[in-house]
């Protein structure tokens, strides 16, 4: 069954992100539904034709993770957009920040400063469901740099087509928009 592309047009007339952003975020973003589905194809022809043992299937395995994890991160970045409502600091997702930073405070200087640092890539605030915490993760690439069993829970895509159109090279002025407009609900539905 192949991946759809889900649509995410009610986030045109967010505050902070102009729609032609966004517009050109939802193409990217489907382009990374459509070669997912396109490298998923030609594995399953080329495993039904007895080419798994050759280069060109190595490869396309690995291209997988790029495309599938630009596919993923996507849907969660798109999905913790849009909300209107501050963090409820009592809530389960409040707590979890406290218990592992020690305060929102601390956890918001984290994340920021992780999501500026120099170089393209993802900021993920995970949940390591085996250790029982949340920690911000700087990702360079979609399919490397994941911690083993940990669950996204929040992400702010921080590669250039997230924010040049709006903000040019001010990443910073982004965050914080990207901050104003977090959804609450879905990041603290990902806490399993």
């Amino acid at each position: 069954m192949p991946y759809e592309a889900k649509d995410y047009a009610k986030l045109l007339g967010m505050e902070g992100f102009s729609d032609t952003l966004l517009n050109n975020h939802f193409t990217l973003y489907k382009g990374y539904v459509t070669n997912t589905n396109k490298v998923m194809d030609t594995l399953a022809a080329m495993l039904k034709e007895g080419k798994a043992a050759t280069p060109e299937y190595a490869e396309l395995k690995r291209r997988l993770g790029w495309e599938f994890n630009g596919m993923r991160l996507h849907e969660y970045y798109f999905e913790n957009l849009g909300g209107k409502s501050p963090l409820n600091k009592d809530g389960t997702l409040g707590k979890w920040i406290t218990s592992s930073f020690g305060s929102y405070d601390n956890w918001l200087a984290d994340f920021k400063a992780t999501a500026s640092m120099r170089g393209i890539g993802w900021t993920v605030l995970y949940h390591d469901t085996i250790g029982a915490m949340l920690f911000n993760q700087w990702i360079n690439e979609h399919d490397t740099g994941h911690p083993s069993g940990c669950q996204p829970v929040l992400i702010i895509d921080v590669f250039e087509h997230a924010f040049m159109i709006d903000y040019g090279l001010k990443r910073a002025d982004y965050i914080e928009a990207f901050l104003k407009n977090i959804n609450w609900a879905s990041a603290e539905s990902r806490i399993k």
